[in-house]
Parts: structure tokens; C-alpha cells; sequence
């Protein structure tokens, strides 16, 4: 049984690393259609018509972010795939790189030919090196092969594809923090403007697309813009994989059309199967942890971008992290702070102050030395990030706690008048009852 549509769909195929197996699937045969037979601009258009929106978590629209690149520069230009995949609850871009990483050199080569570039990175986060290593090989047998090089396909495109390996910091995600890190200097991010499209790696124009962004490109140049919106919404188009995590029966990878409701993936035979027993929902995190929480009351919602907007979250980088009833959200919302807390590259105040100010408070709540007005003062420094970072670092770890508060606040202030989980005492309720 086929385990996605699109991505997914051959994924399991014994050899499917090779180029031989790739290739007798279908590999490398949208770029033999491309090279010659479209124009870098109608590349472009046919992205654009097929609505591909980033995969990495902004959602941007692909074929419009190619587009600001200028035609006329006549600085060298550069396409630049972003694998750090650091974002918690985020497992998808590894897999497909590892089972299928000439899907990759594939996306990457086109998308270079789209936008004028000759050359391009695929850059990994640092404890990647396992992946790196597959991807290294697959770029090996491409270049092998003449599918990259002065003449790719005999085309007279050059085109040339390098990895790089991070240090393993998340703020290496945000892509000019990435383009720095790529440059050699510290992983911090840059003023915008200029936007990496004018101004990018090395001051060049410069376009960063996410793995699973970049791995849709051969399937679309192939089939058409149409073709592609077979799948989705009338404004998120195509499929998404999502990776799921928590106490459901079967978590790990899944690709769906999107706007599947969020109950389904966690409730069908088809997809995770359900909670495991004893276990119910008690919230979802949609998007990877750095998007608001919503309850159980909202699993109807469906997995597309509007959607999830619309009830106050982000779809993300489909980072599904399914929270059940025995979980105590203070503790929950702890664990996220101090990631963030110590993953901040401390070049802004509201961050760096304010993810540590967060993450003392939620401390002492968790600790029970919580004191009166806690909740809304962990609320306030939340506020005061959210929007006055340099980089969305500091909203991501606002949004979490805005979320939770939100919807799970009772929680927050039991743990200020009783010193401990509300949780704890619902499970021993039930111990009491049941013995």
C-alpha cells in the first residue's frame, strides 16, 4: 500500500537511493522535458499556477518568491535548500532526503534553471551528517551521469550542487541566519531589506526554499500547474506531509491532501489509527512548536493554512504533536520555553530577555512556588516579544505560550493556588474511583 501521493508514493521502493532505480521510475525525466523545452520564465508561471506554497512553515507562495529574483543582475545568482529542519514535532525532510535524495538534485537542478542560478547549496543541520552523507552520494551519481556539470543533459545549462553541514543551531532554520552560517560566520539573522532575493548568499540574489518545497518542483514542471491542484484547497494547494508525534497508535509521516481534518489524521485506520488506550486528546500543537495549541474541541479543523488560521494557529511545518489528558500543559509549555530560551542567538532584547523571564516564571509554577499574578505576567512578557523581535524566533516562542493560555489557563492558575498539576489530581480522582 502506497504510503503518500505524491511524495510518498514510491518512497519505499527497494534501491529508490540509486539513480538507477530513481530513474526507472520516472526520475530525472521532468528535467530532460524542462532543459530545452521551457523557458526559465514559464518555468516560473507553471510554479505559480500550481499554487506550491512553502513547506517549511511560512507558507509563502513559491513561484512569486522566484520571481523577485532580478533578471538583469549581473551578480552571480544562487538557489539554496534549507534541510536544518530543527523546528520540534519536525521529522518529515529527513526522510525524504534519506529515501528518496535524488528527488532532491532533481528539484534543485530545475529551480536553479528557473531562476538563472549556476550553482547551489543544500545546507544541513549539524546533526545531519548521516544525511549528508546519502545526499552526497546521490550528487556524485548525478554529476556521473552528466545531470550536473558545465553541460547538464546536453543542454549547455551549467549547473553545480554543493552540501554544507551547520553547527546545530535552530536559529540556522531562519534563512538569512542560514545564509550567514553559509558564509562562515556566525548563524545569526539579517536586517531585511534587502531581501535575500536582491541580496543573499555572498550579497548575491539568492532564493531559499525548504526540501519538501524544492522536492514538488520535478512532479509540477512535468505535469502542469493544473495537475497539481488535483490535490488541496482552492488556496492550499497540493499535498503536505505532516509528521505526527504523541500517544497515538501509529505516529510518524504522513501526506495528505490539504484540508484533511485534523481528526481524521488522528482518528482513521488510514493515518495514525487513533489515540492509544487510556490516552485522549486533550490538544494538538498543528504546525511544529512554535504555533499556538488548539483543544480537542477544535479537531475538525482542516489541515490547510486558511483553515488553521482561522482558528488562531498556523499549519506550519506540519510538525503534528498530539497532547493527551494525562499531560500537565504547564509542564508542556515549560519544556517548550527552555528550548527556546536556549536556542536564541541573543542579538535581540525582547528574545533574549524575554524567553529567559518566561522560563523562569513557568518554573516556579511548575515547582510550586508560583505567585500571585504569574499568569499574567507570563502573558505580558509573551506579548511584549510577539512582533518586536529581529527575526520570528522571538514569536515562535511567544505564540506557544500565548496558545496555552488561551485555551489552558485554568490549568496555569491551579498550579499559582495549589502548588501542583491540576492533572495529577484529575488522575488520582480516577485512581480513587476505579480501586
Amino acid at each position: 500500500m502506497s504510503r503518500g501521493l505524491l511524495l510518498f508514493k514510491d518512497i519505499d521502493t527497494p534501491g529508490l537511493t540509486g539513480i538507477e532505480t530513481y530513474r526507472k521510475l520516472g526520475g530525472y525525466e521532468s528535467l530532460a522535458g524542462t532543459l530545452g523545452h521551457k523557458t526559465p520564465d514559464e518555468c516560473i508561471e507553471i510554479v505559480k499556477s500550481s499554487g506550491l506554497r512553502g513547506r517549511g512553515g511560512a507558507g509563502f507562495p513559491t513561484g512569486l518568491k522566484w520571481s523577485f529574483v532580478p533578471k538583469n543582475s549581473p551578480k552571480a545568482k544562487y538557489i539554496v535548500c534549507n534541510a536544518d529542519e530543527s523546528e520540534p514535532g519536525t521529522f518529515k525532510d529527513r526522510e525524504l532526503m534519506v529515501l528518496n535524495p535524488h528527488l532532491l538534485v532533481e528539484g534543485m537542478i530545475l529551480a536553479g534553471y528557473a531562476i538563472g542560478a549556476n550553482a547551489g547549496y543544500i545546507y544541513f543541520r549539524g546533526e545531519f551528517a548521516y544525511v549528508q552523507a546519502i545526499m552526497d552520494k546521490a550528487i556524485a551519481e548525478a554529476r556521473a551521469a552528466g545531470l550536473l556539470g558545465d553541460n547538464v543533459f546536453g543542454s549547455g545549462f551549467q549547473f553545480e550542487l554543493y552540501t554544507h553541514l551547520g553547527a546545530g543551531a535552530y536559529i540556522c532554520g531562519e534563512e538569512t541566519a542560514l545564509l550567514s552560517s553559509l558564509e562562515g560566520f556566525r548563524g545569526q539573522p539579517r536586517l531585511k531589506p534587502p531581501f535575500p532575493a536582491v541580496e543573499g548568499l555572498y550579497a548575491c540574489p539568492t532564493v531559499v526554499n525548504n526540501v519538501e518545497t524544492i522536492m514538488n518542483v520535478p512532479h509540477i514542471l512535468k505535469n502542469g500547474g493544473q495537475w497539481y491542484k488535483q490535490w488541496g484547497t482552492e488556496k492550499s494547494c497540493g499535498t503536505k506531509v505532516l509528521s505526527v508525534s504523541g500517544p497515538v497508535k501509529r505516529p510518524g509521516n504522513y501526506e495528505i491532501p490539504l484540508g484533511l481534518p485534523l481528526r481524521t489524521l488522528i482518528e482513521s485506520p488510514e493515518y495514525c489509527g487513533g489515540m492509544r488506550d487510556g490516552f485522549k486528546v486533550k490538544g494538538v500543537i498543528p504546525g511544529g512548536s512554535s504555533v499556538p495549541v488548539i483543544p480537542a474541541s477544535q479537531l475538525d479543523t482542516g489541515l490547510d493554512y486558511e483553515s488553521m488560521n482561522a482558528v488562531g494557529t498556523f499549519l506550519g511545518s506540519g510538525g503534528v504533536i498530539v497532547i493527551d489528558d494525562q499531560t500537565c500543559m504547564v509542564d508542556a509549555l515549560w519544556n517548550l520555553i527552555r528550548f527556546y530560551r536556549h536556542e536564541s542567538c541573543g542579538k535581540c532584547t525582547p528574545c533574549r530577555e524575554g524567553t529567559y523571564w518566561m522560563g523562569e516564571i513557568l518554573e516556579r509554577l511548575e515547582k510550586g512556588e508560583g505567585r500571585e499574578g504569574d499568569v499574567d505576567l507570563l502573558l505580558d512578557v509573551a506579548n511584549n516579544i510577539f512582533g518586536k523581535s529581529f527575526c520570528a524566533l522571538g514569536d515562535a516562542a511567544a505564540m506557544p505560550v500565548q496558545g496555552m493560555l488561551k485555551h489552558f489557563r485554568e490549568e496555569f492558575e491551579y498550579h499559582v493556588k495549589h502548588k501542583r498539576c491540576m492533572v495529577n489530581r484529575r488522575r488520582q480522582a480516577v485512581m480513587e474511583v476505579t480501586a
